[in-house]
Order: structure tokens, then C-alpha cells, then sequence
């Protein structure tokens, strides 16, 4: 999916909105996490996508690496790092080789952002996964996850959602998202990408990936037999408590023991 989606990322998401909903989230984690006043922090975009959290958070003066399984998302995120002066080292690299890539125990924080967690689709894998985040935080930084909410998304079985649009001269794009539910439990995700000119008919491509729900109370035990404590549940990068039935997101902040 991701490396047909890589071209058309930053027109699916709306990063000028998105950005001014979850940075000051992150932000409060970052002032929680400051060992001396105005100190940088060593911060790791995981699943770094176009690399807009990297980049923006460098530019606020941290620290900032990002890393992403896809290298054509790396090479966007390099170019979308060029464009804004910023200075974000990018590598390619998916969950269990973070530590290997880039050292154990030299990150202050931890970004796994954009409910990538739920792409790794058993738990032998999870569980490496989380190995691996922790590898990478020195004792006393900070994991940060923001994933759906799949305690609601099994409750409801609510396929779809909202629909995405972009325009660029007499260039249109719509994105629709949703899900099928599959007998083994995981859900296939889907995106169909909608382009057209003006005055011309409608091209469609449909992409696909596998899911895995985590659940709240099941991803927060994966955390404590990982070694991670102090954790705390919110339903949206803007810090409301965590509710099973209603919240959009489940976001996870844990300190690593």
C-alpha cells in the first residue's frame, strides 16, 4: 500500500490541521521529559511517514531522526526536509531494526504515530516490536503511541470513514478509507485513490494492507511485560481520558523502566 500511496501521502493528509491538533500534545511530553531547562530532547519518529512530526518538532530545535519501513516514504521525507531547512536525519528502517539502526539507549522519546502499530499483524512480531522501542529509550524516556481505537472499531463494525480531498491546480484527488473484517480476526485496510482533470472523467486505484486490532487493555499489558511503566491512556492527541465506546484514538504514553 505504502509504497503506491508514498506520492499522493501529503495530499491525503491535511498536515497544516493535523499538525496544529497533535503538536501541543507533544509537546507536554516533551516538557515532562526535559532533564534541564531548555535542553533539547533526542526524539525518534517511528513509522515517520512524509516525516511532517520530524521535521516540524526539529524545527522547534529537538533532536529529531525519523525512520520508516517504505524507502519511497524516506525519500519524502528527506525531499519534504530539504524544502523547510530542517535538519531530521531519515532512515530506512521498520520496527525491530531501530535499535540496530540507529543505537540503543540514545532517545529521550519515542513517536510511533498514525495507528502504524496495528500494521504488525502477530504477536511474536509485537512483542519485537516493543523490544525494540525500548532498546531505543534510555531509562526514563518516553514511548508514545497514537493508534485507532479498535475496542470501538470491533464494537461497531463501523467500515468506514471520513473521506479525504485535495485539489492542485485543475487537479482533484478524493481518498476513501474502510475496512473489512476478516474470519481470522485481522482487517484488511483499504484506500481507494479517486484522481481526475477538470472536465475529464475519474481514474480509481484501490491499495490495501492487513491490520491487527490492539485493544487498550491488551496492548497496555504487552507494554508492562515489556518493561514499561507509568502508563497512561488518552482518547486524542488532545489529552481527554481514554473511552472504550466512544474515544476516535487510543494514545499510550509509558515510561521506560
Amino acid at each position: 500500500m505504502y509504497n503506491t500511496l508514498a506520492k499522493n501521502y501529503d495530499r491525503f493528509v491535511n498536515w497544516e490541521s493535523r499538525l496544529a491538533f497533535e503538536l501541543p500534545f507533544i509537546e507536554k511530553q516533551i516538557n515532562l521529559l526535559r532533564s534541564s531547562a531548555g535542553a533539547p530532547l533526542r526524539i525518534l519518529d517511528s513509522a515517520c511517514g512524509s516525516g511532517m512530526h520530524a521535521i516540524a518538532l526539529a524545527q522547534q530545535g529537538q533532536v529529531v531522526s525519523g525512520a520508516d519501513l517504505v524507502p519511497q516514504m524516506i525519500r519524502v521525507s528527506r525531499r519534504n526536509a530539504r524544502s523547510a531547512a530542517a535538519s531530521v536525519e531519515f532512515k530506512t528502517a521498520g520496527f525491530g531494526q531501530l535499535a540496530l539502526t540507529f543505537g540503543r539507549e540514545i532517545f529521550d522519546l519515542l513517536l510511533c504515530l498514525g495507528n502504524s502499530l496495528p500494521h504488525v499483524t502477530n504477536q511474536q512480531d509485537l512483542t519485537a516490536a516493543l523490544a525494540d522501542f525500548a532498546a531505543c529509550l534510555r531509562p526514563g524516556g518516553m514511548l508514545l503511541i497514537q493508534n485507532r481505537n479498535f475496542d470501538a472499531v470491533l464494537a461497531t463494525r463501523n467500515r468506514w470513514m471520513e473521506p479525504q480531498a485535495f485539489s492542485e491546480g485543475d487537479l482533484e484527488w478524493l481518498f476513501q478509507r474502510y475496512y473489512d473484517f476478516e474470519p481470522d480476526g485481522l482487517i484488511r485496510f483499504n484506500i481507494v485513490t479517486l484522481t481526475r482533470q477538470a472536465g475529464q472523467d475519474w481514474h480509481s486505484t484501490v491499495s490495501s494492507t492487513m491490520l491487527r486490532p490492539q485493544l487498550q487493555e491488551e496492548l497496555t499489558a504487552d507494554l508492562t511485560d515489556t518493561g514499561f511503566g507509568a502508563i497512561q491512556a488518552y482518547g486524542s492527541m488532545q489529552g481527554e481520558p481514554f473511552e472504550k465506546g466512544s474515544s476516535g484514538n487510543l494514545i499510550l504514553t509509558a515510561i521506560k523502566q
